[in-house]
């Protein structure tokens, strides 16, 4: 269960390339040509623990954390939080040990996270190795439209979860098995509270913004910003026809986390964009030594 919004995340996640049905069995599997895995949570059930104590109820992390350190008893969704950091620390270690570089993009449903991968790709794939785990709840329409410019891509599907794992993008980069020296991005599902929560090994977390949605979203939603190294403000060739203040969105993001790095970006006009890539660039220069200055 979802320690934020109690979604029943994990029932059924499944793994499949563009263009591939899953097979739905109950337990990680691959077909012979190797490109589709499907997997159902029935063999890793969360252990049990005791309910969280009237003071600290688990939908409050805060009070949570706040009854560990008097002593109380782990609940579940710490132990579910404790087991994914521990899978997100092998990512990492993994990533590391080839030089790859992840970056977790995550937002609202259609700030426009796919548009802004399919341009990026187009433009950098020839200079940088790119693969793709791209996550929603259901469809594999946006991992079609990503694998449709060349680019390695895993569609992970949630079911009912809210956001994805670290032991989803173990079972994707298994399946993908990105080269030396390249960058994976993982694009999370639609969501700006839970993803929050959840390490997945990343070098990075980006939160994109649209100028469709309002410029006090990061005082919303704290946590998501506070928890990103850097926030895209997309779609801005449309701030001739929307009710939206660029600066105080800035200053907003900044009031949550002052480190945070802001890029103002038109996937459909290019506007911005070169300031984007040139961060991916260094980005991914400094995860991997060997890239040349």
């Amino acid at each position: 269960m979802c320690v934020t919004c109690g979604c029943s995340n994990g029932a059924q996640t499944t793994y499949t390339r563009p263009g591939e049905q899953a097979d739905h069995h109950h337990h990680t599997h691959v077909l012979a040509d190797g490109t589709v895995i499907t997997h159902r949570h029935a063999d890793e059930a969360a252990p049990q623990a005791e309910p969280a104590p009237q003071s600290a109820p688990t939908h409050d992390p805060v009070a949570v954390t706040h009854a560990q350190t008097h002593g109380t008893t782990l609940t579940l969704e710490q132990n579910l939080l404790a087991k994914n950091d521990r899978l997100a620390a092998q990512n990492r270690d993994r990533l590391q040990a080839h030089n790859i570089t992840a970056l977790n993009l995550v937002s609202s449903p259609g700030a426009g996270k796919t548009t802004l991968l399919v341009r990026t790709i187009e433009d950098l794939q020839a200079q940088i190795p790119i693969v793709v785990i791209e996550g929603d709840q259901e469809t594999a329409h946006d991992a079609e439209r990503i694998a449709a410019t060349g680019c390695p891509t895993l569609q992970v599907n949630t079911g009912t979860g809210c956001h994805l794992e670290a032991a989803m993008i173990d079972r994707g980069l298994n399946t993908l098995n990105p080269p030396d020296h390249s960058l994976v991005l993982i694009e999370n599902v639609g969501n700006l509270v839970c993803p929050a929560l959840f390490d997945l090994g990343e070098n990075a977390k980006v939160a994109m913004l649209s100028v469709t949605e309002g410029e006090d979203k990061p005082l919303k939603y704290p946590h998501m910003f506070r928890a990103s190294q850097v926030m895209v403000l997309t779609k801005i060739d449309l701030l001739p026809y929307v009710n939206f203040n660029v600066q105080q969105c800035i200053d907003y993001a900044h009031q949550v986390n002052p480190q945070l790095i802001i890029f103002q970006v038109s996937a459909t006009t290019g506007v911005g964009l070169a300031e984007w890539y040139d961060w991916l660039r260094s980005t991914v220069k400094a995860a991997d030594p060997t890239v040349a200055a």
